[in-house]
């Protein structure tokens, strides 16, 4: 059963200078963990404001929960609940004013539902009576989904919950997510974070406001088209440079302690005695074969979408 049905949807701003979207189309599965990943200024949020009613569409077509975002946008906002990127809860009231706040407005109690909020609101509980304003990110972030949860939403949409967070708190958010997973809620959520798109079931790469490639992060690190290496030495700025102006070389990016790079098509710079790593006159000079990451898919697609 499809619970999210996108239909080339297309949105622009200052008077249709500004793309934001251009022709996006998907379907979400109900109960699925869906993920939209791209960087700042993709399109994320807009196309999260058009599915919760927030924002028309110019043109397409769109579905949540099998009602449609502008004729049946009152049967929408009963039915999801939605996290934006900014709190934006009250930050006069306290933690547990802003949640019997939101549970009212819905009709229901925070007792209701509480099994839904249940292992987040433990961790919230010992600041019951602080002011959300005070709370830590973290903390905060928290706050925000046990809001959007409390009236036990049909779809839930997250938009970029983990930025700002340290570590240890975005782990703790997707094991939340998983477990609410796990009640039947349909889940969509945005990210800038590659890393988190291997905890989605399945995932959309954005760029720009277009789609680039949507399948389970396995299926679309199974396309990646080359072999990649990975290459260091002691003037990673300088190995950088030198990389990106060698004829071999087709590809080159960094990441974190290496660059990961492509070569020409039937090269493996690793065989024999490499005539590439002697063109490579850098101290200490390190290299491996890796396996892809979904980072390096996107940076793929996107490179190939410039060039063509």
């Amino acid at each position: 059963m499809i619970d999210v049905s996108v239909q080339n949807l297309s949105k622009t701003y200052e008077e249709g200078s500004v793309r934001a979207l251009t022709d996006i189309s998907f379907e979400v599965e109900k109960g699925e963990l869906f993920g939209i990943v791209g960087p700042d200024g993709a399109g994320k949020t807009t196309l999260f404001r058009i599915l919760v009613t927030l924002l028309l569409a110019d043109s397409g077509q769109a579905t949540v929960n099998g009602s449609d975002v502008v004729k049946d946008y009152k049967d929408i906002r009963s039915k999801v609940g939605y996290m934006p990127g900014k709190f934006s809860l009250y930050q006069d009231l306290s933690v547990e004013e802003n949640l019997n706040f939101f549970a009212s407005i819905f009709g229901t109690t925070v007792e209701e539902n509480y099994h839904l909020i249940k292992d987040i609101y433990v961790q919230l509980e010992p600041f019951k009576r602080r002011r959300a304003g005070n709370l830590s990110g973290g903390m905060k972030q928290k706050l925000a989904l046990c809001c959007a949860l409390i009236h036990r939403p049909e779809v839930l949409f997250l938009d970029e919950p983990t930025t700002g967070v340290d570590t240890v708190s975005r782990k703790e958010f997707w094991e939340m997510l998983k477990r609410l997973k796990a009640e039947g809620i349909t889940i969509l959520v945005s990210t800038p974070y590659m890393d988190e798109a291997t905890l989605c079931e399945r995932i959309a790469l954005v760029q720009e406001g277009q789609i680039m490639s949507i399948d389970t992060p396995a299926g679309i690190i199974a396309r990646y088209p080359d072999k990649l290496f990975a290459i260091k030495s002691d003037n990673m700025s300088g190995l950088l440079k030198d990389l990106r102006k060698h004829p071999q070389v087709t590809s080159a990016f960094s990441f974190g302690e290496y660059h990961h790079i492509t070569m020409q098509e039937g090269l493996n710079p690793l065989e024999g005695s490499s005539q590439f790593l002697a063109s490579i006159v850098h101290e200490n000079v390190e290299m491996q074969a890796i396996s892809p990451t979904v980072e390096d898919c996107f940076i793929q697609l996107m490179t190939n979408d410039r060039h063509q």
